[in-house]
């Protein structure tokens, strides 16, 4: 998630640098061609264009919603997974109590702890890759993989539970799932040992569902694409229009420039300024797709998701806090404006 107000125009080139190189050499090559070479029929009226504008322009802001109910679905997800957490904190403190105080703290510990390693098994779990994410350039990846989030030695899980039960779930499938799962196993046993009642259990239990739940609601959205059939085409009718849009501009600053330039300046003062807001047009349009497509995945680890490991750490640090620990981790520093 970006942190700042205004994006720095160091990650914008980042971003579109490839586009602009590519919009100046394809403006150039049009004008070149119009004017020097004489093909003049390759100009197009400007009209039909703007029509296609029109409706480019709807087709990318119903795109671009839709990617930003996915987002913010997603962050709500792990806002209820936040305060879940600060409840299983609480009733794990407050409803386990045996005689022997350090065998009542270890069990605390080890209940908190272990969902610890939940929060990190999932996060990580969302950020792998799948065939639909989207691909940046090479030099934005390589500001992704320098900030190392999308990795999966990110993990963290190993540092919270016992190295037999670490080894053991990272062998699965689902680790988050098996985490849980040895959460509900525990805790019947507790009921079963008689240091929680029934219905203590039945608290216990109603908290580990939600955390399914939550870890459901995240994998429906990571394993489901955005529609292929919005985005494709999104992409498609936006370069469409990008790349007939030299063809319409050129009658249009050329009967400009014909009205009010002297005969000897027309061709200089048309390129400059047909060259300019041909480009600027372009890429607000391939800016906006772009938007879209950067927004519809919400745990790619990348610059405009949910930032689960800046979450992750807050949930530690308040469990850890309650189990009044004064060793607490440092809260997560932004990336080139960026938190994770």
């Amino acid at each position: 998630m970006l942190i700042k107000r205004n994006i720095s125009w160091k990650l914008i080139i980042r971003l579109t640098w490839r586009n602009l190189i590519f919009f100046l050499i394809y403006s150039l090559v049009i004008f070149y061609a119009y004017h020097d070479l004489g093909f003049e029929d390759i100009d197009i009226p400007f009209e039909p264009l703007t029509v296609i504008g029109i409706a480019v322009s709807f087709y990318l802001g119903f795109k671009n919603g839709q990617s930003y109910d996915r987002f913010w679905e997603g962050r709500k997800i792990w806002g209820m997974i936040v305060n879940w957490s600060r409840t299983w904190g609480i009733r794990t403190l407050s409803l386990i109590k045996l005689d022997d105080a350090e065998a009542e703290k270890e069990i605390k510990r080890d209940l908190i702890y272990r969902h610890i390693a939940w929060l990190n098994a999932l996060r990580v779990q969302l950020r792998q890759p799948r065939s639909w994410t989207l691909q940046e350039g090479r030099y934005v990846e390589r500001l992704f993989d320098r900030h190392n989030e999308r990795n999966i030695e990110s993990n963290q899980a190993y540092q919270f539970v016992g190295h037999e039960e670490y080894d053991e779930i990272k062998k699965r499938v689902n680790p988050a799932t098996h985490l849980i799962k040895n959460q509900g196993l525990i805790v019947q046993r507790l009921r079963k040992d008689g240091v929680i009642d029934g219905f203590q259990e039945m608290q216990l239990q109603e908290a580990l569902a939600k955390f399914y739940d939550f870890q459901g609601m995240c994998e429906r959205i990571k394993n489901t694409p955005f529609p292929r059939q919005y985005g494709y085409f999104s992409k498609v009718f936006t370069w469409i229009f990008v790349l007939l849009l030299p063809l319409g501009l050129l009658n249009i600053f050329e009967n400009h420039v014909t009205d009010t330039v002297h005969p000897s300046q027309q061709i200089s003062i048309m390129f400059l300024q047909m060259i300019p807001f041909t480009i600027l047009i372009m890429w607000i349009f391939t800016t906006m797709e772009y938007v879209g497509d950067a927004s519809e995945d919400p745990f790619e680890g990348k610059a405009n998701d949910v930032p689960m490991t800046a979450l992750c750490r807050t949930i530690e640090i308040d469990l850890r806090d309650m189990l009044d620990e004064e060793d607490l981790p440092a809260g997560i520093e932004p990336k080139d404006d960026i938190l994770y």
